[in-house]
Parts: structure tokens; C-alpha cells; sequence
């Protein structure tokens, strides 16, 4: 009997617990801990005064280009030049069968002398003849007969000397130089090949390449009557971001506009003695135009990129909280990339601390402070 009574009384007691334990705690309740901020180094966003540089995509090609190139008919006797090697003007680079054109040349040269022959006698027979119409033995008929024939053969002699000037230019071709001084590229043709001077067949290619041309393009609103003062100085980047030691110079601006870019191409020069920049590579250019006094210049630690590779950076807003802005930047210069849109002066920017973030986090900005090279420990003392 007790045992039946005490049951639910059990039971009440237990349900009574429940409902306690699932009411929600009092408003004056300490609340729960929380962790604190990560913290983050910052800058504040300002201006200063920079050079003005336009970063343009560009391609190294030669400042001389000669294709060497067969100007007689023959076989090819001999390759004189080293492939890839340095070549001075007026280097031999083939032989050529001579024997056929040496053949000729002799023949111009027996005929060169024979309308000379010929051409004495008919002066020597003009003055003659002259003498006698003097003493008027002859008539001027004869005269004038004696006369024609002279000039005939001063022509007919003055014909041999060009033909045997040819012969020998032949000749000499016959023997293949270089036109002018740069690196030679491979051989195009072997030893045996006949060369066509009718196809004028292409031997090898000689490329000059220092100095060097740099072609490169830029919208034609960009365009100031400075660019074409022959003072602007051209700074290349090469592909793997490095820069060429050597400083260049602007040569001149197109006058002719892409119809369908709107864009202008510029050409620069740049030294070249060790041979480092090759014809036909992208690089991108530099060109220096005056300073901007309020440009904004951030680390470039401080630029991040979008999956698009878009630029992009973190800053704080007043209440601590993180949010992610869309740039524009300009050239990355010694101190930090110049942003042309996104940042405004007074700005807190991120620098370091990416990983604990994302935008809408709340963070502790703490200064930050650029790393500078450790100093140089301080020499040992030379033992006794």
C-alpha cells in the first residue's frame, strides 16, 4: 500500500524538475565568455608623393634584321659561319661554285680589251680622216662615216666595261658576307643545296639585338605631347617580375591609332651588351612621366587577390569590424603598390593576420611596424 501511494508523488516531483531545468536563465544572468579579438597589424591608409609610372605590356624585337639571302645561282661549297655565334659585318657565311662566273669574268675581261682595240683604230681612222678633209683630200661624207664609227666603238667599249663589271659582281657574290653585324641564326640550307638567284633563296638571318627595341602599347587618351621629347626613360620588367638592370629611352610614338583597341605603339631602346633580352619576348614597361603628389601607396603584403585575380584588401571600420574592398592598383614601385581606386586617406588597412579573419570579424588593429633587416652581429675577437 505505501508503495502504491508514494508513486506519483514521484512522478510530480520528477516532471516539477524538468520544467525548472528548461526555463530560459534570468535577463540579469552573467552572460557566457567569450574569446577575445585576434589581433591584427594595421596601417592607416595615406598619400605621398611618387613617380608617375604607366606599367605597359610590351615585346623586345631586334633594331636590325638582315635575311641573308643567295644573289647567283650555284651550289653551296661551304658553311664558314658558327650557328648561334656573333658575326661582323663583311664576315663570309657560304661559298658558292665560282668556277662558272670566274669563267665569265675572263671572258668580259678578252672583251673589254678587244673594244678597246676597236676602238682606237676607229680614232686613229677619225683623226685621219679629219686631216684629210683639212686638206680637203676627202669629203665630209667620209668624215662623218669615220666619225660615227668612233663613237660606235667608245660605245661598244664602255658596253664591254659594264658587262665585265657585272661578270665580276657575280663573281664576288659567289663568295656570301654578311650585310650586317648581330648574331646569325642556323643555317638554312647545307652543303650541295642549289641555290636560285631567281627565288633568291633564303640562306640564314642575322638579328641585331644590342641595342634592343622594346614595342609596347597604350591607350591613346594617355598621351601627352611629352611622350614624343625623346626625355622619357623606359624601365623594363621582365617576365619573371625582376628588373633589367639597364635603364631605356623612349625613341618615338606612332602616329597611326588601332581602330579597333584605340591604342598607340610606342618604341623604346634599350643596352644590351650581354645578350640577356631575346627578339620576341613579353615584358612589361615602365614609363616614367613627372610625380603625383597624393597617390596612395600601400605594403605589398597588404594586397590580396580574388580567385578572378582581382585586387582586393581588408580594413577596419570604426566599430572593429573587418570588410573586404575591391581595388584598382597601379605599378608596384620600391615602397608598395600604388592604388589608383578603392582607398581613401585616413583608412584602417590590414597588413598581417589574414588567417584569423574574414569579412564582418571582429579584430584588435594593433600598429604595424615594417620588418628591417637584422643587424649585423658584431665581429668576434681574434683569438690570442
Amino acid at each position: 500500500m505505501q508503495s502504491c501511494f508514494l508513486s506519483p508523488f514521484v512522478k510530480r516531483l520528477a516532471l516539477f524538475a524538468l520544467l525548472v531545468a528548461c526555463q530560459p536563465p534570468p535577463a540579469d544572468a552573467a552572460p557566457t565568455h567569450e574569446p577575445p579579438a585576434p589581433e591584427v597589424s594595421t596601417v592607416v591608409v595615406a598619400t605621398r608623393a611618387v613617380p608617375r609610372v604607366r606599367e605597359l605590356p610590351g615585346r623586345v624585337a631586334s633594331s636590325r634584321v638582315a635575311e641573308v639571302r643567295a644573289r647567283i645561282s650555284g651550289i653551296v661549297l661551304e658553311r664558314v659561319f658558327e650557328e648561334g655565334s656573333h658575326v661582323r659585318k663583311g664576315d663570309v657565311l657560304f661559298r658558292l661554285e665560282p668556277t662558272v662566273y670566274r669563267a665569265e669574268r675572263d671572258a668580259q675581261s678578252a672583251a673589254v680589251e678587244r673594244a678597246e682595240a676597236t676602238r682606237d683604230q676607229a680614232r686613229r681612222h677619225a683623226n685621219r680622216t679629219l686631216t684629210l678633209l683639212e686638206r680637203q683630200t676627202v669629203s665630209t661624207a667620209t668624215n662623218d662615216v669615220a666619225d660615227a664609227a668612233l663613237k660606235q666603238a667608245e660605245a661598244e667599249y664602255a658596253s664591254a666595261k659594264a658587262r665585265l663589271a657585272r661578270a665580276r659582281i657575280d663573281l664576288d657574290h659567289a663568295t656570301v658576307r654578311a650585310p650586317i653585324s648581330g648574331r646569325i641564326g642556323r643555317a638554312l640550307v647545307t652543303e650541295g643545296a642549289l641555290v636560285n638567284e631567281v627565288a633568291a633563296t633564303h640562306l640564314a638571318t642575322i638579328q641585331q639585338i644590342d641595342p634592343i627595341y622594346v614595342d609596347f602599347v597604350q591607350p591613346v587618351d594617355l598621351l601627352d605631347g611629352s611622350d614624343d621629347d625623346g626625355s622619357a626613360e623606359v624601365e623594363l620588367v621582365r617576365p619573371d617580375g625582376s628588373v633589367y638592370g639597364e635603364v631605356g629611352k623612349l625613341l618615338f610614338t606612332d602616329v597611326n591609332v588601332d581602330p579597333g583597341t584605340a591604342q598607340v605603339t610606342l618604341r623604346a631602346t634599350f643596352p644590351n651588351p650581354d645578350g640577356a633580352l631575346l627578339p620576341g619576348t613579353y615584358v612589361r614597361v615602365r614609363l616614367a612621366r613627372g610625380r603625383a603628389t597624393d597617390a596612395v601607396v600601400v605594403p605589398p603584403q597588404a594586397i590580396q587577390r580574388s580567385s578572378a585575380g582581382e585586387a582586393q584588401a581588408f580594413v577596419v571600420d570604426g566599430a572593429g569590424k573587418v570588410a573586404l574592398k575591391p581595388l584598382r592598383t597601379g605599378p608596384l614601385i620600391d615602397v608598395g603598390w600604388v592604388v589608383e581606386d578603392g582607398l581613401a586617406a585616413g583608412e584602417i588597412l590590414i597588413v598581417e593576420g589574414f588567417q584569423k579573419i574574414g569579412p564582418g570579424a571582429s579584430v584588435k588593429p594593433i600598429p604595424w611596424s615594417e620588418p628591417s633587416l637584422a643587424p649585423a652581429l658584431a665581429p668576434t675577437t681574434a683569438q690570442r
